[in-house]
Formats: C-alpha cells, sequence, structure tokens
C-alpha cells in the first residue's frame, strides 16, 4: 500500500508540475491534442507506460492495480495522455492475444513510452459490431471512436466478420487513413481510422477476446471516472466555501450541504464498486466480468450525477468553458459512452 500511495503521489507532483489544468488547456489545442511531454515525463521518470507489463519485455511486472490507481490521478486531472488508450487498453488487448512474437515486438516500445499503440474496434453503430472485416490478413473498413487514433503509432484491430480476429497494423501502412473527429470531451481525442486492403500482422487470440477486452476496458474506465467524479466534488466544496450569499458562504446552507453529501456518498461508493472490479480483474476472479459491468454502470451514472449537480452548484460559472468544472461535465457525458452504454451493459449482470 505505502508503494501505491507512493506513485499515486509521483503520478500527481508530475501532472501538477506539468501546468495543471492551463496546460490541458493548451494541450488539447496543440496538434494531436495530447501532451506530449507530459506523456514522455510520466513515461521515463515514473515509469507508468510499464506498470502492465512484464519483466521480460522490460515492464515493471506490476498490475492492473498500479495501472487503476495512475488512471484515477489522470482522471482528477483530465491529463490528455495515452496512458488509458495505450498503455491500457492496446498493452491489455497484446496481453490478452498472449503472443509471444507480438508481445517480444511491442511492449518493450511501449513500455518504455517510445511507441504508443491505439486499439481500432467500434463500428458506425458502436461496439457491439466491429468496424474492420478481415480477410486473409487484409483489413478493410472503418474504426470508428480510437481513442488518441490520431497520434498513436501503432494500431491493434479486432476486426471481424464472424468471429472476432485481432491485428497489428503500422499507423504508416499503405491503405490506413486516420480523420481527427469532432468530440464533445476535448481532454479524449478520437479518431476514424479506415482500412482499404492493409496488410496486417494476424495475432492469435483467444475465443473470448472480446469479453475480456470489454472487462479490462470497463474496469479501468472506472478507475478514471472516480478520480474525475472526486476532483468535480473537491472543485464544488472550493467554490461554496469561498463564495457567499447574503453575508454567509454558500456551503453553509443546509440545502447546499445535503447536496454535496449526498455527491461524497456517491463518489465513495463509486470507489467501492470501481476497487472490486480492478480487484476481480487483477486476480482473474469469475465474476470480473460482471463487476466490471456493475462498475461501468454505476460508476458512468455516477459521474454524470455528481458533476451535474456541481454545475448547479456552481451556478452562473458552472457553465462557461473557462471553468475547469465543465471540462469534468463533458467527460463524464462521454465516458458513459465508451465501450458500450450503461443500460446495455446492465443486461450483463446477474450479481
Amino acid at each position: 500500500m505505502d508503494e501505491l500511495n507512493a506513485l499515486i503521489d509521483a503520478v500527481r507532483d508530475v501532472c501538477r508540475r506539468g501546468g495543471g489544468s492551463a496546460a490541458v488547456r493548451t494541450a488539447i489545442t496543440a496538434p494531436g491534442r495530447y501532451d506530449a511531454e507530459l506523456w514522455q515525463t510520466l513515461a521515463t521518470q515514473i515509469g507508468v507506460a510499464a506498470l502492465a507489463i512484464g519483466e521480460e519485455y522490460d515492464g515493471a511486472d506490476a498490475t492492473v492495480r498500479e495501472s487503476a490507481a495512475v488512471l484515477t490521478v489522470l482522471g482528477e486531472t483530465l491529463a490528455p495522455v495515452p496512458m488509458f488508450s495505450s498503455a491500457v487498453l492496446a498493452t491489455g488487448a497484446v496481453l490478452i492475444s498472449g503472443d509471444e512474437a507480438a508481445s517480444a515486438r511491442l511492449l518493450p516500445g511501449l513500455a518504455a513510452g517510445e511507441i504508443t499503440a491505439a486499439v481500432c474496434w467500434a463500428g458506425a453503430a458502436g461496439w457491439d459490431t466491429p468496424g474492420v472485416h478481415a480477410e486473409a490478413g487484409l483489413l478493410s473498413g472503418t474504426a470508428e471512436y480510437v481513442i488518441d487514433g490520431e497520434t498513436a503509432d501503432t494500431f491493434l484491430v479486432l476486426a471481424g466478420p464472424g468471429s472476432v480476429t485481432l491485428h497489428e497494423v503500422s499507423a504508416s501502412a499503405p491503405g490506413v487513413t486516420v480523420t481527427p473527429l469532432p468530440v464533445l470531451d476535448p481532454t479524449r481525442p478520437l479518431a476514424r481510422v479506415q482500412f482499404d486492403q492493409t496488410p496486417s500482422e494476424i495475432l492469435p487470440a483467444p475465443d473470448d477476446l472480446v469479453d475480456r477486452f470489454r472487462t479490462l476496458a470497463w474496469a479501468m474506465l472506472s478507475a478514471e471516472q472516480v478520480g474525475g467524479a472526486a476532483r468535480a466534488l473537491e472543485l464544488t466544496v472550493e467554490h461554496t466555501t469561498s463564495r457567499k450569499q447574503f453575508g454567509r458562504a454558500l456551503a453553509g446552507f443546509q440545502a447546499l450541504k445535503h447536496t454535496m453529501a449526498d455527491m461524497y456518498m456517491r463518489v465513495e461508493t463509486m470507489r467501492s464498486v470501481s476497487a472490486a472490479a480492478v480487484e476481480a480483474v487483477a486476480t482473474g476472479a469469475d465474476d470480473a466480468a460482471e463487476l466490471a459491468a456493475a462498475a461501468h454502470v454505476y460508476c458512468s451514472e455516477g459521474y454524470i450525477a455528481v458533476t451535474g449537480d456541481a454545475i448547479q452548484l456552481h451556478g452562473g460559472i458552472g457553465i462557461t468553458s473557462e471553468h475547469d468544472i465543465g471540462l469534468f461535465f463533458k467527460r463524464a457525458q462521454a465516458d458513459a459512452q465508451l465501450f458500450g452504454a450503461p443500460h446495455r451493459a446492465a443486461g450483463l449482470i446477474t450479481l
């Protein structure tokens, strides 16, 4: 636990020294819409990209618990870095495949932060059906909502039709076209990646690739949502404590106290639900898929509720683009739709 707390403190310190909110706003308008300098510092000085990777591939040989802790901090800061997309999702796809050749080829570079990768999965209708088809190793079609796709060096592609297969493609391969997408959440860049008879390296993958990958994605996303909700609550407390009305701090009014107490209880419950899902994934528990689905449902709805209350308690300033609370509200709305909306995930829960 001491080592985990030290990791959390180190990541927070690096994000703070990297410029905090001002740096986030600068990065999201820069080419690629991400903070390259902050990512290199996190990857090289803290080693966040290496956490989930084994020592045999130059990794830290940690677990998803440590990666989840980092995501929680990044959720607090909304730092636009490819931790979730590359160090968690793409790395996770390679690890789930279990292919030694692909691991040896990709993981050392990912661990060092020398390259980044992004997962191509969703079609135009969402994540139930891949947008890319594979035939004889050639990929055609369009992957939507690719997180950090415009800056990735490599794509890990989940392709149909029929049984989903896993493919590795260089971003510079022939037939690959990457188009940045307009987004609700400016701190989470998305891209459309099109393939036109693009040659790929086929990675062996288990039959339950999609289920295992979605479980990982939902569990780890929930950790980030916890961090964002906690920070939204903190900003709200700071605002209502410092602002006065009728000669009293806003935080002194009973109705506002009750709202913030409800927000606090929701955040802490989110924290518990997310922790259970992450632990289940880390240990390979039989109920990991259901716990991850539960975390997606509860943390998505909780994040939306907390940031919605935060906007209300901030008053008029809360709906301005200058205040950070609006960024958290947008992140909450966008996160809820990743890898399948909460109402779809609820159907997977039988706990």
